[in-house]
């Protein structure tokens, strides 16, 4: 009886061993399988590095958009925004500026007597600083600068009073200052987009050194073990395209 009883757990951990063998076999070739199955999926296009020339050409065109296509739009949104906002304001500037200079030289027409027909921007704004024509050719000849004076049949003006004088060149300065600010308007369009540039161009670079580095070899070192529990080292090397 006990000769049977031995052959039994003989026989018991001679299946037990072939069957945690067989297990170990086949625990090893799906860990290979989804070893390889996981390197195909990490072989794959990574997408490209970005050019300068282009993120300029889009920061110049539009502000932020440069740093759009150089995946950094968090930033490049306040251009964008600063854009929109400052060619609100050059238009709004343009606008009002037109506005005054039709008033003033509307009121310049029924208060002191122009002729509006063929006079030029120089001559509203010495209006605005003499009561009348004589005595503005007066102060011209004073200094000797007679080529200055105006003829008095074709630009004559005389303001009823000096309140009218001063109303009138309240407008006309009014009217420059629109136009003052449409001037800073303009070089503030072109400041936004030199440091848009700028911005794209530094985010363009930053991009280009992350694409680089995440296509480097990834090399790894592990420790394994054979079907007999032999451990051995593992080198991997992983390559992205």
């Amino acid at each position: 009886m006990k000769k049977i009883i031995v052959l039994i757990v003989l026989l018991s951990s001679v299946y037990f061993a072939q069957t945690q063998q067989s297990s170990m076999l086949e625990l090893r070739n799906n860990l290979n399988i989804s070893l390889e199955n996981s390197e195909q999926i990490s072989i794959q296009t990574s997408g490209e590095k970005k050019k300068p020339g282009v993120a300029l050409i889009y920061s110049f065109l539009l502000p932020g958009m440069g740093e759009l296509y150089a995946d950094g739009y968090d930033s490049g949104v306040y251009f964008t925004a600063a854009d929109v906002a400052i060619w609100g304001t050059l238009f709004g500037m343009n606008i009002y500026g037109n506005w005054q200079r039709d008033n003033y030289k509307a009121y310049a027409a029924a208060n002191a007597g122009i002729i509006p027909e063929g006079k030029i921007d120089q001559f509203y704004s010495d209006i605005s600083g003499y009561l009348n024509i004589d005595s503005f050719n007066e102060e011209k000849m004073l200094n000797r600068d007679f080529e200055g004076t105006y003829n008095t049949q074709t630009h004559y003006w005389a303001w009823t009073d000096n309140q009218s004088r001063r109303e009138y060149r309240e407008m006309w300065s009014s009217s420059e200052q629109a136009y003052n600010n449409v001037r800073f308007a303009v070089g503030a369009l072109l400041l936004n987009r030199l440091v848009s540039m700028i911005n794209a161009v530094r985010l363009v670079s930053k991009y280009n050194k992350q694409f680089e580095e995440s296509n480097l070899p990834k090399v790894s070192v592990g420790l394994d073990r054979d079907p007999n529990f032999n451990p051995y080292l593992t080198l991997n090397i992983r390559q992205s395209f």
